[in-house]
């Protein structure tokens, strides 16, 4: 399929509708950070964004632990405020991946990427944001489907928190 197909294909999801439900342009936000500071950022998003998936706010998915890497250069902050560290060196920290949605909007955007980049430990915090397409679904809170929570015989999952 060309480049240009693809396009054309996704700008037909703006018109997809099914039983289930629709689709909603989204921009996806995919934020590297420490997993002590995911709250931290979220609660400093939620200032001007409930991140609102359907009836629910303060929405996100963070990674399972993993570990970022890079190289300082000369100039740079840890080069600056760590004492004897060498321009070039690998420094490998631990890390997840913070993901959230927003409706396609730049202002809005722009308001969340303010909340980010003040939340955030890094001086150049690594956050990347594509343009998706989310999922909206026909909700029933009363639906009779057997494979909702509230009708499967094992309810909610255990809460992490």
């Amino acid at each position: 399929m060309s480049e240009q197909d693809a396009e054309g294909c996704m700008s037909q999801l703006a018109n997809y509708q099914s039983n289930s439900g629709r689709l909603a342009p989204v921009f996806t936000i995919e934020v590297q950070t420490l997993p002590e500071d995911t709250d931290r950022i979220l609660d400093e998003v939620m200032k001007v964004h409930p991140l609102s998936f359907g009836r629910y706010q303060r929405n996100a998915s963070i990674s399972a632990p993993g570990k970022e890497t890079a190289q300082p250069k000369p100039g740079s902050t840890t080069t600056t405020h760590v004492d004897g560290f060498e321009a070039g060196s690998t420094e490998t920290y631990p890390m997840v991946e913070l993901k959230i949605s927003i409706e396609r909007d730049l202002t809005e955007l722009a308001k969340v990427m303010d909340a980010i980049i003040y939340a955030h430990h890094y001086e150049e915090p690594v956050i990347f944001i594509r343009e998706d397409w989310a999922s909206r679904a026909a909700y029933d809170p009363q639906s009779d489907n057997p494979n909702r929570w509230w009708n499967n015989g094992k309810g909610l999952p255990d809460r992490l928190e």
